[in-house]
């Protein structure tokens, strides 16, 4: 039975305390819960994790949508020149803007992206460089990418907006059969590598079935185009830039939940972040965790609640690009600390948790001290219980106290 096998309505104590007796069955009774009805405590001389309402401050009152993390900024660097307050948005624009002030071939297209786009990415830019370089297209994401492909083909720089991830579908043909396989086919004698399609991404709190998707391993299995996926406004910003720069088609999933919520000092120049480095953002030596996008952040919290909780020294890793994805720095740090844990939003089954776990697994094998483990989506469809149910944030809580969990089953397992 895996993490994410349980039945998607749980979301009272109950179902709760049943998930952490679970989690917490290991061999020879090394741990047992009791007292489920109001927190859980485990025997292990560890101070007690708790997960019922009773034991979270403020989740009684706790508001619909809120968020299940807390965004972490960057350290402040001046590295890159004169910096400015910036959320992922906003991000996100300067880029673009900066793309379009320094490349006169360069174009944005994509729905209402004229008057700004629903996320306000693109806000100024149609009145600052005029309507022949930003402007909408017809509601059909396969002639958006085709468009592209064409005026990248042309030597034109192609940036295009798909509205929403979810809908991204529609142009998954002209991605994966054109876009990726114009230079193999043409033997690098044509190529539309000055692609990049952006596309707004991930879990938000209340967008249900079609505006909460995390589509990235669906492009994973496919050669020759990059997918790359920041987790704040420093690295939307030198990432983007690095897409639109890179000579491959890309495509940049941008977690909506963090175009507000993420703000950080960014610079104001233009930069670059390199493509395919993940980085390192705190060092450990007892378990490796790797995630991407808005799951940074919660593994950032949940490697702070290992540590108080269980004493737990754990290594956090921002895979950043998805593919081709950094193979070394993650092999670096499982044969460091002996053990990786993965999470993403999207769902387990076929997830890229699946391709980082063989190739460790292939790579690291005598290095493993436990099993590696996968703590990612459920294998069903975000529901509108995410959209209206008020317990939500009790669900996502318990997501980080599963990863906590998880973390310390797979420490238990060596005695």
């Amino acid at each position: 039975m895996s993490l994410t096998s349980f039945s998607p309505s749980w979301s009272d104590t109950t179902a709760m305390a049943a998930a952490a007796r679970f989690l917490l069955r290991t061999a020879g009774s090394k741990a047992s819960i009791t007292n489920v009805n109001s927190c859980v405590h485990s025997k292990l001389g560890l101070t007690p994790l708790r997960v019922s309402p009773s034991c979270i401050p403020h989740a009684k009152t706790q508001k619909r949508h809120a968020a299940h993390f807390t965004f972490q900024p960057d350290p402040v660097s001046t590295k890159y020149g004169p910096m400015q307050k910036m959320n992922l948005f906003q991000s996100v624009t300067s880029a673009l803007d900066n793309t379009l002030a320094s490349d006169p071939t360069a174009v944005i297209f994509g729905e209402d992206v004229a008057f700004g786009g629903v996320f306000r990415c693109t806000v100024g830019l149609r009145d600052k460089y005029g309507k022949d370089r930003v402007f909408n297209t017809p509601l059909c994401e396969q002639g958006i990418v085709g468009f592209g492909i064409g005026l990248a083909v042309a030597g034109a720089t192609a940036i295009a907006e798909i509205q929403f991830a979810d809908y991204i579908f529609p142009a998954f043909d002209q991605i994966v059969n054109e876009a990726a396989k114009y230079r193999y086919r043409s033997g690098n004698l044509f190529d539309c590598g000055n692609l990049t399609i952006r596309a707004p991404w991930g879990c938000v709190g209340h967008g249900s079935l079609y505006h909460s998707q995390s589509p990235e391993a669906f492009f994973a299995h496919c050669p020759g185009i990059k997918v790359v996926i920041p987790r704040g406004p420093v690295q939307a910003k030198g990432l983007l830039l690095s897409c639109i720069a890179d000579k491959n088609p890309c495509i940049f999933f941008e977690p909506k939940i963090l175009y507000r919520a993420a703000v950080d000092q960014v610079p104001v120049e233009p930069y670059q972040i390199p493509l395919s480095q993940a980085e390192v953002l705190q060092e450990g030596s007892d378990v490796t965790l790797v995630a991407w996008g808005t799951q940074v952040h919660v593994i950032r919290e949940v490697a702070a609640m290992a540590q108080e909780k269980l004493g737990v020294s754990c290594e956090v890793v921002d895979l950043q690009t998805i593919l081709p994805w950094d193979t070394e720095t993650v092999c670096k740090s499982v044969v460091k600390t002996g053990r990786l844990l993965i999470s993403h939003e999207a769902p387990v089954t076929g997830g890229f948790a699946a391709e980082i776990s063989s190739t460790v697994q292939e790579e690291c094998f005598l290095n493993l001290e436990a099993p590696i483990a996968r703590v990612c989506g459920r294998r069903t469809s975000w529901t509108s219980e995410f959209s209206i149910s008020p317990p939500i944030r009790l669900n996502l809580i318990l997501s980080q106290y599963m990863l906590t969990t998880e973390i310390a089953r797979r420490l238990f397992r060596m005695h």
